[in-house]
Parts: C-alpha cells; sequence; structure tokens
C-alpha cells in the first residue's frame, strides 16, 4: 500500500472560554512572526551601515560585506530566531507564559520558511515566479498556529487534546482518523488550528497507507472538458457522477449568493471601519463583515463539496481521466474595452467553476485509488479536432457551441467532441508510451521548473511535473502536448 498524505479535518465546537484561548494562541504566533520580521529587518539595516562605513574606510566591496557577516549575525533560520526569541521575550512579551510555546513558535517557523523561500527564490534555487519578502500580519487577518507532535491528540470520537487548552469538543466524530492511528495506518505528523469566518477548524496532516482499491467494473478512459455552461462534459456516463448524457450540471453558486453579497458589501462599506488605533471600527461594522465572511464561507464550502464529490467519482470509477492544462489566469484577464469589465461576468463563471481546482484534486486522488490522469497540454486542440476523422480546424469561435466538420460531416455538442477527443489520447498513451513529433523536447518547456525556452520550436507544458519527480514512470499522470497540423496527438510522458 503506498504512503500518502492527507489531512483530516475537523471543526471544533470550542466554548467561550476555550475561543478565547485559541484566540490568544493565533495572536502569540502572530507577534512572535512580527517581532522576528522587526529584529531581522533591523540586522539587516545594521550589516548594511557596517558594510557601508567599511567601504568608505578604504575597503574592498567583497572585504566591507565579510566584515559586515562576521560582525552582525542575521537571523533566518527557525533555529537562530527561536534563540532571539528566548532571549527577549521576557522583555519584549512578558505575557509568553500565558500561552504554549508551540504558538510562538509556530509564527517563527512561518517567518523562517519565508525567508528560505526568499533567499532560494533569489538565488534561482527555487523555480517558479519570484517569492518576495515577508510581509507582516496584520491585527483581524487569518488567525491560524500549528502545533508538533507530541502537544495534541485524539481522545476519541468527539474529542481532541491541544497543548495548554485541553481538550475540545469536535462537531464532526472523528472516529474514522482515530480507528487508522489505533490499527497503525495513519500516523499524526502536525496539526494547524485556524479560525474562519468566526468558526474554528483543526486539521491533522497525517501519513496515511491508502490501498488502491476501486470497483471492479471500472471505465477505461474518460475525458472530462471543463465549461461554464456545464461543470464538465466526460466523454463517457459515469453512474452516480454524471448525469445519463454524461454532463455535470453547474450548480453556480456565485450567482446564488450574489444579491446577498452586493447587499451586505454595500451595508459594509456605510458602516464605520478601521482607521487606526485611534478610530477602532464600530460594532455594526464588525457584525456586518463577519455576516459578509460566513456569505462568502457558504458559497465555498457549497463549491468545494460539489468538486469533491465529482473528483472522487471520476477517481474511483475511472481507471484513466484525461483532462486539459487550462489557462485560467489567461482566460480570465480583465478585457481590453472602455470600461475594461466588458467580459467580467464570464470571468467571474469561470472562476466559480474552479477548472484548476478540479484537476489540483484529480492530481492526487488517482493516486489514492490507482488510477492515471493525463492532462493535455493547453495548446492540444481538443475543441478545433474532429473525434472522428482527426481534421483539425483551423478556427473556431467561443461563440459556436456545435462542432460541424467540414470533411466528414460531423454534427456534434463542442464539448462533447472536445471529451470524446480527450478520451483519445489515452488510447495513444497506452498504446505508444512515449512522445511523438515535434515541439516535444524537453529543452524546448518554459514553465515554473525554469526550463528553457527554444524560440525556433513550439511550446509544450510540463506543469505537472513542477514537483521534480522523474518522467521514467507512466503509471500516474502523463501531459499531453501540442499538437500542430497532424492528425494524431502528441504526448510527452510525466510522473507526479
Amino acid at each position: 500500500m503506498p504512503v500518502v498524505l492527507q489531512a483530516f479535518r475537523f471543526e471544533l465546537d470550542p466554548s467561550n472560554v476555550v475561543s478565547s484561548a485559541l484566540a490568544s494562541h493565533a495572536g502569540g504566533a502572530r507577534f512572535a512572526y512580527n517581532w522576528g520580521l522587526r529584529l531581522v529587518n533591523s540586522r539587516r539595516s545594521q550589516r548594511r551601515r557596517v558594510a557601508e562605513q567599511a567601504m568608505c574606510e578604504g575597503g574592498s566591496e567583497r572585504e566591507a560585506w565579510a566584515l559586515a557577516d562576521a560582525s552582525v549575525k542575521v537571523p533566518t533560520s527557525l533555529a537562530a530566531l527561536r534563540r532571539e526569541w528566548n532571549e527577549a521575550k521576557h522583555i519584549e512579551a512578558p505575557w509568553w507564559a500565558e500561552n504554549s510555546k508551540e504558538c510562538y513558535s509556530s509564527g517563527l517557523d512561518g517567518l523562517a520558511r519565508g525567508l528560505k523561500a526568499y533567499y532560494d527564490s533569489k538565488a534561482g534555487r527555487r523555480k517558479g515566479p519570484r517569492v518576495g519578502w515577508p510581509k507582516p500580519r496584520k491585527l483581524g487577518g487569518h488567525r491560524r498556529f500549528r502545533v508538533t507532535p507530541g502537544s495534541f491528540g485524539v481522545v476519541d470520537g468527539r474529542h481532541v487534546r491541544l497543548c495548554r487548552i485541553g481538550i475540545i469538543r469536535t462537531k464532526e466524530p472523528t472516529t474514522k482518523l482515530g480507528g487508522l492511528v489505533d490499527a497503525g495506518t495513519a500516523r499524526i505528523l502536525s496539526a494547524t488550528v485556524s479560525e474562519h469566518a468566526g468558526r474554528w477548524y483543526v486539521s491533522f496532516g497525517c501519513e496515511v497507507d491508502r490501498p488502491q482499491n476501486g470497483p471492479a467494473d471500472r471505465l477505461k478512459a474518460v475525458g472530462v472538458d471543463v465549461g461554464v455552461s456545464h461543470l464538465a462534459v466526460c466523454s463517457t456516463a459515469v453512474v452516480g457522477v454524471t448525469e445519463a448524457d454524461g454532463t455535470v450540471p453547474n450548480p453556480k453558486h456565485l450567482n446564488r449568493w450574489a444579491r446577498r453579497q452586493a447587499r451586505l458589501g454595500r451595508e459594509l462599506s456605510r458602516r464605520r471601519g478601521p482607521a487606526g488605533r485611534e478610530s477602532p471600527p464600530s460594532k455594526r461594522w464588525k457584525h456586518t463583515k463577519a455576516r459578509l465572511a460566513r456569505c462568502h464561507t457558504t458559497v465555498a464550502n457549497a463549491r468545494a463539496d460539489g468538486l469533491h464529490k465529482l473528483t472522487t467519482g471520476l477517481a474511483r470509477s475511472c481507471v484513466t481521466v484525461v483532462v486539459e492544462d487550462l489557462a485560467v489566469a489567461g482566460m480570465t484577464r480583465a478585457g481590453t474595452g472602455k470600461t475594461k469589465r466588458d467580459k467580467a461576468g464570464l470571468n467571474r463563471a469561470i472562476l466559480d467553476a474552479s477548472p484548476a481546482e478540479l484537476r489540483r484534486q484529480l492530481a492526487y486522488k488517482t493516486t489514492w485509488f490507482g488510477s492515471t490522469l493525463i492532462v493535455a497540454d493547453r495548446w492540444y486542440p481538443s475543441s478545433k479536432t474532429c473525434s472522428a476523422c482527426k481534421a483539425v480546424k483551423a478556427k473556431l469561435p467561443l461563440a459556436c457551441r456545435t462542432y460541424r466538420c467540414d470533411h466528414c460531416g460531423l454534427v456534434l455538442d463542442r464539448d462533447r467532441n472536445a471529451a470524446s477527443n480527450l478520451a483519445s489520447l489515452a488510447e495513444t498513451v497506452a498504446t505508444t508510451g512515449t512522445a511523438s513529433g515535434a515541439g516535444t523536447s524537453q529543452h524546448t518547456l518554459a514553465n515554473g521548473r525554469g526550463e528553457e525556452r527554444s524560440m525556433g520550436t513550439p511550446r509544450c507544458s510540463s506543469a505537472n511535473r513542477q514537483d521534480g519527480t522523474s518522467p521514467t514512470r507512466l503509471d500516474k499522470t502523463v501531459t499531453a502536448t501540442r499538437q500542430q497540423v497532424a492528425p494524431n496527438p502528441v504526448l510527452v510522458g510525466s510522473d507526479r
């Protein structure tokens, strides 16, 4: 059985006293993070002044910075930040003993991770977008803290234990996690306590031995075309997941709650909000803000519930799932019209469907159930290719919802035609198992892994390999690349 990382999240049911203790621990983590950031900024400024003074006295730049590094130590690791905190906590935070040491260590650990990400990105050791310098955590932001093993545990099916806070009742049963721990098939690594819209949650990060079991009558390959009118259109109907015609309706949760969100937003703008420490927000502003946060949380929970049911059903019922690598950032870019809001409604609908989240969930759930995920490159013409004769159209406007082939006369719904083309990629991977055609060299890629781009060849994507795993295995996830004019799809193997 493969060992996977899995999180178990439970909503807590704390009393007023326990809620205050949780808020105090989250505040302690925020205080330690901001204190450490101020310390690092001051040490960096002091080191810069020492280097400038050394250069003014006639020293070279290299000698000046070597002297500055030797004379002024900048704590960037978690161990160094902890030593500085233990020396200064009696003066900076005389109330530190009211909370557990885990909350302060959690804030310093977040700062150390942020500093490491910044320096690695600046030195080129971290792939992907450039990471900026850590910013202070604001009061009233996302409250959270993390505890390490030994300071928490699952007491029974309805209670968990946290350091210095004690036993807390949960609104959901923890029997499943407790049973896995007792059976020895799960090991809890950490626990993160967070607050969302006035509700407290605890998330246990675990290593779980998951058996890759699935139903005996699994479908071989299913192509999934994500859209707006329908949440997804599958090439084959999946029992218990899709409708009889293979479509998954889009509930459009955001449209259902849009009027209430707009009304609460206008009401919030009329209240007296925060304007510094001298003018705190009014109680009515806080009340309206909490109502608006609960409204957004309701939409997010409903959207996540539908996506989890869809992705779990696909990963469990299908041997191979084929999806597209959509450029969501480009699809939802602001319009170029006079108002720049000419496509705001379409952007909102695309983001409400969450195509990237659907692909992310399929990426790890297919490994849970022993299935395979194939990700078609964003340049693969799934909508322009005829699913019958494989002829490729030069242009196909987005407004044209019906595909009409000029060669064989096929008339089919645009999304269903794209889903059929995606499903055919699974057969190509099964027969060839490797890439063929131009533009498939790994030296022609340019993505978050920092791969080089060759201007003389077309681009392809290996975005599903950004975790740095080897592309030698084809039993988990593969990527289909751009197709030029040839009727057969071109595939690049990849392992997630």
